[in-house]
């Protein structure tokens, strides 16, 4: 496992993180104690998959369907904000 320092973390964030995608672990050290660890996330172990393991989260059972937009009766959007646009001239 690679040791790096906070301050190189932040300077060469986007390196460090090529390397974790490509599956090695980080540790990361603060005056030279480590402090944290950039490890590869796992498919199985995205937050959706977390959150429905622990039954905080229940997925869907079919497919989303969303409801038809209502019609409104009046003026369009358009025509009133253009009547609220003259009134301030």
């Amino acid at each position: 496992m690679e040791r790096t320092a906070v301050r190189e973390l932040r300077q060469n964030a986007s390196r460090y993180i090529a390397q974790v995608k490509a599956g090695e672990s980080i540790e990361v050290t603060e005056r030279g104690v480590p402090v944290a660890r950039l490890v590869p996330l796992h498919p199985s172990e995205s937050a959706r998959n977390r959150l429905v393991a622990a039954g905080r989260l229940i997925p869907a059972k079919g497919p989303r369907y969303l409801p038809e937009p209502v019609s409104v009766e009046g003026p369009s959007t358009g025509t009133v904000l253009d009547e609220l646009r003259e009134d301030r001239l």
